[in-house]
């Protein structure tokens, strides 16, 4: 039987997740981490993308898009607190290539230096979300 560690994920209006994983992958800020039972204990902020949970007895990974938030790790729980959560079977394909658009747009059209921080961080947010559905796609094909 294989190593296992408790992972939850909490976004802020719910708990996305709370299992145990074999393996978790996390999109950190400077690249992604993989972490094992036992891993060292870590803080640090993750970016938008994908995360990653090899789940005891499944083939298949399962896949949690987050926009942003931290990540704090202990010998024996993962911990992801993010911004946004959401589970890869619920993204929403149209809403992310629209809110990327819009985020496009505004770059182009800027008005103040606060409104193009504001649309490049909503534009690399539709960015990992349609990466996160890509991965899906790759994963399950139809």
């Amino acid at each position: 039987m294989a190593m296992t560690i408790q992972v939850d994920v909490v976004s802020a209006e719910e708990s996305i997740f709370s299992g145990l994983a074999e393996l978790v992958i996390v999109p950190g800020e400077t690249g992604e981490l993989g972490i094992y039972p036992r891993h060292t204990p870590l803080l640090t902020r993750i970016k938008p993308g994908s995360v990653r949970l090899k789940l005891p007895n499944q083939t298949e990974d399962t896949l949690i898009y987050v926009s942003g938030g931290m990540l704090e790790v202990q010998p024996h729980i993962v911990t992801i607190l993010a911004d946004t959560a959401i589970r890869g079977g619920d993204l929403d394909e149209a809403r992310a290539l629209e809110a990327k658009r819009a985020a496009e747009e505004s770059m182009k059209n800027r008005t103040t230096d606060i409104d193009y921080a504001s649309a490049q961080a909503e534009l690399a947010e539709a960015i990992a979300q349609l990466r996160a559905i890509q991965k899906l796609r790759h994963k399950n094909p139809h």
